[in-house]
């Protein structure tokens, strides 16, 4: 009922930087999904296998991936209750049995805790949205984890600790915010017994804490190098950050509460200027952390609670480099996993006190607890609309934040790129760059949609050159750049200089190899070079039509190398049956080789596809002025 509208839901944002792009897709991309830290957009090898299974079942259906998601979720509320109603009932430390009648937590609790996590708004963006099967997936395992090392405590076998380690790898390789299960886990028998034996409950979590300092440590690095989160937005002194996490525990904390204003690019504070402000939100941190504890012999649950709340968030309190901190320090994502145990004390104070009260509030305290489930499962509902594609969910995002500047540049990519809506995507990316002049990406997008225009191809170049400045290692804009620098009178060798920087940073750039081979193409005494590079464009994506043509081009024109030409001219009309070039090409190779009806038959089935292509009526027309045999 929550996310039924999101299920029919296409890509979003970086969704296809989640699905395995095409080189992933074979046996060797499997193997390279867990043995390069550069194949995919983080390092989580058991998300990234996933994806892969479910590619090969279904492909690029996106229906497959939403439920998937729905069904994880699903399945981490069952988890929840089940670990919640094992918690309960176990005896605390300073009882011989079960907890007695008056305080035990009653068993319909543990669901109505995970009803609640099931239905909250600040879900929806982790369920709703394909990229985030990071989370669903992750917290399955890191619930199982939970459950497999209280089974371990409770029988102390090797084989029990054995599945419980093994669960909390696979969490670690879904997602690096489980790295925090560990803390949790020692949070949690704290909380049941009072104390903690050094031997019998920290030194087996001892594995467990190496392995997610590990795996936090490899995700840092692939963070700060790979995606790029470093440079002059990281910049924050240790006041800052301190500020900034109790800015962020407290925001956290009041939509979970109220889930009100959700939007996927909250706005992004001004640390540096804003964090003096926040002493107070600090201070209530550390206040409510002191008054919890002092509160411990009384009760040790609600201590527990706030410290797991706090552990779960702690990946992302500001005190390491995140790329999404870029765009905002906060997102609903960010507390899927920390908001269970908020939620599941929440429920249990709730049931305690429903337990204890006269009956007739006790009916009525049931209603609206079932009032409240129906509201945030309306809420929840309303807000899963919005994942039905980009321009639904950016444009709901900027009405609420105006001033983000990434949700203008996503809302201008799906505009000019995939709707073909130009002018439009021209203005939005003018406005990202009014809202953030440094952002690299807008100026390349604005350059892409600049090439097209009339008369736009200088504009163009500057925005690829300014993209580049700010990005060295810009890949793509390097590329975008030398081909419109090759179409410039005396320019070629600039052309070709960016194409070889972009092969340097990417070696099976394709493309770059391609359009490297068409300027080599035309330098005379560079066209064996050119060959090279196509070449090796096709042994990278041999679906490429244009290069079969464009190398079959420049062999045709090599003697003796003709026969490979009509071989390569004949794979591109294969791969793409209605290319007027490649008919083209082929005729004039079958005429060079003596063979004009068979040169006639091709240019004759290019005017059937284009039947007003002034060269290729040309080239027929001479055919037919030539003298016979």
């Amino acid at each position: 009922a929550c996310y039924l509208p999101a299920l029919p839901g296409g890509m979003l944002w970086d969704d296809p930087a989640h699905v395995p792009r095409p080189e992933l897709r074979s046996w060797h991309g499997l193997v390279r999904i867990w043995t390069d830290l550069r194949a995919t957009q983080q390092y989580y090898p058991v998300l990234f296998s996933a994806f892969w299974v479910e590619h090969r079942l279904w492909g690029d259906s996106t229906i497959g991936y939403h439920v998937v998601n729905v069904l994880l979720h699903a399945t981490s509320c069952c988890l929840l209750a089940l670990l919640l109603q094992r918690l309960w009932s176990l005896p605390d430390a300073d009882a011989a049995g079960p907890p007695a009648a008056g305080r035990a937590v009653p068993a319909g609790a543990a669901w109505f805790a995970a009803i609640l996590f099931a239905v909250h708004p600040v879900c929806v963006e982790s369920v709703a949205w394909m990229t985030e099967q990071k989370n669903t997936l992750a917290l399955v395992f890191y619930l199982l984890a939970g459950l497999a090392y209280l089974r371990f405590l409770a029988r102390r076998t090797a084989g029990a600790y054995l599945f419980a380690s093994a669960l909390f790898l696979l969490a670690l390789g879904s997602k690096t915010a489980t790295v925090v299960l560990p803390p949790a886990l020692a949070i949690v028998i704290w909380w049941k017994r009072g104390r903690q034996t050094w031997r019998g409950d920290l030194v087996p979590l001892i594995p467990w804490f190496l392995a997610a300092a590990v795996m936090g440590s490899v995700t840092s690095w692939v963070e700060r190098h790979v995606i790029g989160a470093e440079g002059a937005a990281y910049d924050l002194s240790v006041f800052e950050r301190l500020m900034l996490a109790g800015r962020i525990v407290w925001f956290y904390l009041g939509k979970l509460v109220w889930p009100a204003g959700l939007t996927f690019y909250y706005p992004r504070w001004n640390v540096p200027a804003e964090a003096a402000g926040w002493m107070g939100w600090f201070v209530a941190l550390v206040a409510v952390t002191a008054l919890l504890w002092a509160n411990r012999r009384r009760t040790r649950g609600a201590l527990a609670a706030w410290l797991l709340f706090l552990c779960g968030l702690f990946p992302v309190l500001g005190f390491f480099n995140v790329f999404f901190f870029t765009f905002s320090y906060v997102n609903d994502h960010f507390q899927y996993l920390a908001s269970i145990s908020l939620l599941a004390a929440g429920a249990g104070g709730v049931a305690l006190g429903l337990a204890r009260s006269p009956p007739w509030l006790r009916v009525a305290g049931r209603v609206a607890c079932g009032v409240a489930v129906v509201w945030l499962a309306w809420l929840a509902n309303r807000q899963s609309r919005l994942y039905r594609d980009n321009e639904t969910l950016f444009r709901a995002t900027i009405a609420r934040n105006p001033a983000s500047w990434m949700a203008h540049h996503i809302l201008a990519v799906t505009l000019g790129k995939n709707l073909g809506r130009h002018e439009e995507a021209i203005a939005e990316y003018r406005e990202a760059l009014r809202l953030k002049p440094d952002w690299p990406d807008a100026h390349f997008g604005l350059g892409v949609e600049l090439a097209r225009l009339p008369g736009g191809r200088a504009e163009a170049i500057a925005e690829y050159e300014r993209a580049v400045q700010l990005r060295p290692v810009y890949v793509e804009a390097h590329n975008n750049l030398g081909v419109e620098l090759a179409r410039l009178p005396g320019r070629t060798a600039e052309a070709i200089a960016h194409f070889e920087t972009a092969l340097r940073l990417k070696p099976d750039f394709a493309e770059a190899h391609a359009n490297l081979g068409d300027a080599l193409a035309g330098t005379p005494g560079r066209e064996t070079e050119a060959v090279a590079h196509y070449e090796a464009a096709l042994k990278i994506k041999p679906d490429l039509a244009w290069v079969h043509c464009h190398l079959a081009n420049v062999l045709s024109k090599t003697p003796g190398r003709e026969t490979e030409a009509v071989a390569q001219y004949t794979e591109a009309l294969h791969l793409r049956p209605d290319y007027v070039d490649a008919y083209n090409g082929l005729a004039i190779t079958y005429v060079r080789l003596g063979r004009p009806e068979q040169a006639r038959a091709q240019w004759e089935a290019a005017l059937k596809i284009d039947p007003r292509n002034e060269t290729v009526r040309n080239n027929l027309l001479l055919l037919q002025q030539m003298p016979g045999p």
